[in-house]
């Protein structure tokens, strides 16, 4: 094992850590010390400079200090060093890792920042304990607010909380921590969402009106007839569209969310939308992005064509569970067709059938 003290422009500071590095791996012992940095004309006061040079010379005495604990090969050690690490560094990098799914990655990026807002001044593992894990539940819960300075719903409570106790999870793994302390803290349980869709006629009526960016259009419709997530149908190349005698056109891939392998038939009205084939490495819907501008192109599709329903892409995925259902598919096919492991998800699709039942018999009024 090797150990250097570094240097990281924090803020308005210099902070001073170490960096371990052993079998391929780093870790941070971030020590609490910071440099004054310069000014602008590149100068220090005399005063400044005196202090720094303190700073520095317990940075580097430190740095002297584990360099013979490694030496001397003190028992333990290496646990204690990683002990010492960044928390929420490792949390960004374990983010990074999630950078190509954007609605995943922003969930982190969020509890990240609702971490640093707990904890400012930064969280080594060995802070790391059941109080900890309590305290930063007890701020989701009432302290937590949005940019509008409002309270989280009960939903992003449960997705951040979720990801802090996914992060010490993968500590565990990585043997960085020895136990996980979010097992011994009850975690917050889901909010049933409104899941919006859209009915038979109103699919219809949004594959005939035009829209601006065709490409999203086509990508929307393609998802509403085959239940495909957003990340999967910007990820889809020709070559896992397949074709055979028996089953007609299939797609052959492997969900983003879920990494699980699945086949998925495709119908005759969704390889229309897609046109033709392109060579098998490239992209179904090339270039497909969704930001802030194909939002409000979006929104200008949709309320051309009749619907005051608020629709995301997502939306499109519900809109293939619940057509699926209501025109008599088994809830055990659609479970498979989406591509859940449980079917206790699709279950969720099947109150909304349950109410357009309700819905339909109401209909019928005698005025009594």
């Amino acid at each position: 094992m090797t150990v250097k003290l570094r240097q990281r422009k924090k803020g308005d500071k210099i902070s001073l850590y170490l960096d371990y590095y052993h079998n391929g791996k780093r870790t941070y012992e971030y020590l609490g010390l910071y440099l004054i940095p310069p000014a602008e004309n590149g100068y220090l006061r005399r005063d400044q400079t005196a202090e720094n040079k303190k700073t520095l010379a317990l940075a580097e005495s430190i740095e002297a200090k584990r360099k013979l604990e490694i030496k001397n090969n003190d028992y333990g050690f290496a646990d204690q060093s990683r002990l010492k690490a960044d928390f929420v560094e490792y949390m960004k990098g374990l983010a990074d890792q999630r950078m190509a799914s954007s609605g995943n990655y922003g969930n982190w990026d969020a509890c990240i920042k609702h971490l640093i807002s707990y904890k400012p001044r930064g969280i080594a593992f060995d802070r790391v304990n059941k109080d900890f894990v309590q305290g930063f539940k007890d701020y989701l819960d009432f302290d937590a607010k949005t940019k509008s300075k409002k309270g989280l719903s009960q939903n992003s409570k449960y997705s951040y909380y979720n990801k802090f106790c996914a992060a010490l999870k993968q500590a565990v793994k990585d043997g960085i921590i020895r136990s996980n302390p979010s097992e011994q803290v009850n975690r917050f349980k889901q909010a049933e969402s409104q899941r919006e869709f859209l009915t038979l006629e109103e699919l219809k009526s949004l594959a005939k009106t035009p829209a601006e960016d065709e490409r999203l259009k086509r990508a929307f419709i393609f998802s509403c007839l085959t239940g495909l997530r957003w990340g999967d149908a910007t990820s889809l190349t020709w070559g896992q569209i397949q074709f055979s005698k028996d089953t007609g056109h299939f797609i052959r891939f492997r969900q983003e969310k879920t990494d699980g392998a699945e086949t998925l038939p495709i119908a005759e009205d969704a390889m229309s939308i897609i046109g033709d084939p392109g060579e098998p490495t490239h992209k179904v819907f090339k270039g497909l992005k969704y930001h802030h501008w194909d939002r409000h192109s979006t929104y200008r599709w949709i309320t051309d064509a009749g619907i005051t329903k608020h629709i995301t892409y997502h939306c499109s995925r519900h809109t293939f569970a619940t057509l699926q259902l209501t025109l008599g598919t088994d809830m055990y096919t659609v479970s498979k067709m989406l591509g859940h492991k449980n079917i206790t998800t699709t279950q969720i699709y099947a109150k909304i059938i349950d109410q357009k039942k309700v819905d339909a018999v109401n209909r019928i009024n005698l005025g009594l």
